[in-house]
């Protein structure tokens, strides 16, 4: 009986191990849009974040990147890795200190080429004190830090 109750159980359980792992790119719980669908591109050349449009729109990394004109899509699809934030969009700050949390689009920062979320204003006060630190920790914690 104890082997028949472990052969239904041990596929539940590792379908829910399985399932335990989070995306690589934070999408929120009812959206599939990375960046919250800001155009990650306009950080970059506009040096702020600007809503993206449906209109213009492709998916890499199992979520959907929206963007404000065929210009910046074009940008993105030619080299997405330079315009995906770091860690997926996470929070950058969590991230370093090991786990996740939503990056809100409004609350970012450039470094060495690179887009950084964090959570919120406090967050993003403490991550912008000590950022190159922060970045060490969380490349050490990435993407390990997703199981």
């Amino acid at each position: 009986m104890n082997r028949l109750i472990a052969l239904i159980v041990a596929p539940w359980l590792l379908a829910s191990v399985a399932w335990a792992a989070e995306p690589p790119v934070y999408t929120g719980l009812l959206s599939n849009t990375g960046a919250g669908g800001y155009d990650t591109v306009s950080y970059f050349e506009q040096g702020e974040p600007t809503e993206g449009s449906s209109e213009y729109t492709t998916e890499y990394q199992g979520a959907t990147w929206r963007f404000t004109n065929a210009e910046n899509l074009a940008q993105f699809k030619a080299n997405p890795d330079r315009f995906v934030p770091a860690y997926g969009g996470y929070c950058a700050w969590a991230v370093s200190q090991g786990y996740l949390a939503k990056g809100d689009p409004k609350h970012w920062s450039i470094r060495e080429g690179r887009l950084f979320l964090n959570y919120n204003q406090s967050v993003q006060e403490s991550w912008l004190e000590n950022t190159d630190e922060l970045i060490t920790q969380a490349d050490a914690n990435w993407p390990a830090v997703l199981k």
